[in-house]
């Protein structure tokens, strides 16, 4: 079969082959005819070596296709189901498991370092433990999720991941409230659900944070009441807060000058939710004073802070509703012989999201 892959890190092109085979179907499994996958930054993230990948691998976790084919004791499922890939399942049996954090579940890490393809030279892993950018995916059945009918596949696809993370960074993790002000650092995918997220509990300012002029245009249409670029953040902060700082800021970047460029717009006693993705040796600096002084609550926020099946479901409905625009999120459709340059639009911000067809 097709699939798009990164031989070693650091590299910036992917090789589109056909010389691919899945490898790893059997008990528990399912093999997943692949039909549409987002472009997401974790993706270029991981091609560049910011986040942990082995390598040689295939990029993609928020996917969307069709499954061919079930292995023994696969219950639930069926051949021809219609299915979005979730990179993070829970397995229901770990202590975070048992206390309702099941996007703290380390499970479908374990799934990472196991190579799920082959190639006539070796192994090849799939990101994440999936693998989207491929024309079929073996996975464990956990990470098949069914979809409605009437859930298009490249609607699906950003439902796994970034609608997922940036809607519930919102409601889940920092919980907005009503009528207060919010600041979103970084408006691509991920940001401007985010700001979809804040507009839904009745934000009453969302300032959308960016230094593309394209992605700040997008963000407004997406929900924020202006946006700046980042040069203008402190004079947003004066008119809106005189100057005291948003009540919430979400830095979705994954870098610590961001994230302490977002603290420093936190106002006193307000919250600072940490959305992006950034490599082990960045470190954020703060000095213990103001940590206790401020009382700025400080809020990682992993895949939404929430389990992904029920955030799923919300995504649907409220999607159903016109709750929350999705489609408009997809501004850029290509082929998988395509990736490349579609990898190129998103390094120079040009796409919110690409929506890769296979």
């Amino acid at each position: 079969m097709r699939a798009a892959v990164l031989h070693e890190t650091g590299q910036d092109k992917l090789e589109v082959l056909d010389d691919v085979e899945t490898v790893g179907f059997g008990p528990g499994k399912v093999r997943i005819r692949m039909r549409a996958t987002g472009l997401c930054h974790s993706d270029v993230s991981a091609m560049s070596g910011v986040l942990p990948q082995p390598a040689p691998f295939i990029p993609g976790h928020e996917g969307a296709g069709e499954i061919l084919d079930v292995g023994d004791g696969v219950t639930g499922l069926k051949r021809g189901d219609r299915v979005l890939l979730c990179w993070l399942p829970a397995c229901g049996a770990c202590p975070s498991c048992k206390r309702g954090q099941t996007h703290l579940c380390l499970a479908g890490f374990m799934n990472a370092g196991t190579p799920n393809f082959k190639r006539p030279g070796g192994d090849v892993f799939g990101f994440a433990g999936t693998g989207t950018f491929a024309e079929e995916v073996v996975v464990d059945a956990a990470c098949a999720v069914p979809i409605p009918d009437d859930v298009p596949f490249d609607i699906a696809a950003l439902i796994g991941c970034g609608v997922t993370t940036g809607i519930g960074a919102a409601i889940n993790t920092a919980e907005v409230a009503v009528g207060s002000s919010v600041a979103v650092i970084g408006c691509g995918g991920v940001g401007v659900s985010a700001i979809q997220g804040a507009r839904l509990k009745g934000a009453a300012q969302i300032v959308a944070v960016d230094l593309i002029a394209s992605r700040r245009e997008a963000a407004l249409r997406f929900g924020a009441t202006e946006a700046v670029a980042p040069d203008g953040l402190n004079d947003a902060k004066q008119r809106i807060t005189a100057g005291e700082g948003f009540d919430y800021v979400f830095e979705v970047v994954g870098k610590s000058a961001t994230a302490r460029t977002a603290y420093e717009a936190t106002r006193r006693g307000g919250t600072l939710c940490v959305v992006g993705a950034g490599a082990m040796d960045d470190h954020l600096q703060l000095n213990m004073f103001e940590l206790f002084f401020d009382e700025k609550r400080i809020l990682p926020s992993m895949y939404g802070g929430g389990d992904a099946v029920a955030s799923y479901e919300r995504a649907i409905t409220l999607w159903r509703a016109g709750r929350i625009d999705l489609a408009g999120m997809i501004t850029h459709r290509v082929a998988l012989t395509e990736i490349n340059d579609a990898l190129e639009q998103m390094r120079t911000g040009v796409a919110l999201r690409t929506c890769v067809e296979i």
